[in-house]
């Protein structure tokens, strides 16, 4: 009870010397890591219909008909958008919690490029509410690795940030180490999805030791990034996990590319 009341005092103490914030547009809140009612309004997020491979969001109008709007279902049944049935990705499955857009790309930025790490909570949150149904039967967290020259550019990797966070929320372990960018890759950006496979490709590797005394082969991974674009580097860190003889890996990122 005293400590309770304790823990009460110190957090109100603590507000009232630095007030939460908006994590989008920086007005003070009521609670810590989250937004405000007019930034949550421009979020979208993602939500069924949507592709039971990739996730991709399937945008129907009342009346549709969802055996006809550009996707199908496969032979077990499940709803895949056309590019799933035409050639399934590396991954097995794919979440994302928001569209990227103008609004979500802010976010990503900040936390990506200007020392914002204060944004982990909060985008971890929305990561987290995209992967139910994922988190009760993985094994390990793993994040897209940096090459050691970009790590040390920016000092942190924001998807390591957003595993170590995820690992807390879910009591999921996670492991930053294993999987190990040995290229320095260009940055994607600009780049179509056929230059994309090719800058990516040999990108990545096992660190051997490390998955042998963490009985890495036949676990459930679950790679966190913050952005799903054309999927070259989400699969290409597959490839690499599924050849080290992991069983089955889930992708979660914050947002996805959706045209």
């Amino acid at each position: 009870m005293m400590m309770a009341f304790f823990r009460t005092a110190t957090r109100m103490g603590i507000d009232a010397i630095l007030p939460p914030r908006c994590g989008g547009c920086g007005t003070i809140t009521d609670s810590p890591h989250a937004v405000c009612a007019d930034c949550w309004a421009g979020l979208r997020f993602i939500s069924a219909p949507q592709c039971a491979c990739c996730g991709y969001p399937f945008e129907l109008d009342q009346g549709d008909d969802i055996g006809n709007v550009g996707h199908a279902h496969d032979d077990a049944g499940q709803l895949l958008c056309a590019r799933c049935l035409q050639k399934k990705p590396s991954f097995d499955l794919a979440r994302a919690a928001l569209v990227y857009d103008d609004f979500s790309r802010d976010y990503l930025l900040r936390f990506k490029h200007a020392d914002r790490g204060d944004l982990t909570p909060l985008l971890a949150r929305w990561v987290y509410q995209a992967g139910q149904g994922i988190w009760d039967h993985a094994d390990v967290i793993i994040p897209v690795p940096l090459h050691r020259r970009r790590l040390l550019a920016r000092r942190y990797n924001q998807s390591g940030l957003l595993a170590s966070r995820l690992s807390s929320m879910t009591g999921v372990p996670w492991d930053g180490l294993v999987l190990k960018r040995k290229k320095h890759t260009r940055s994607l950006g600009g780049l179509g999805p056929s230059s994309r496979k090719r800058e990516v490709g040999g990108a990545f590797e096992i660190d051997e030791n490390r998955a042998a005394r963490s009985g890495l082969s036949g676990t459930r991974v679950v790679l966190i990034d913050d952005v799903l674009t054309t999927g070259a580097t989400v699969n290409a860190c597959v490839r690499t996990l599924k050849q080290s003889g992991v069983m089955h890996v889930s992708v979660i990122t914050v947002a996805r590319v959706v045209r």
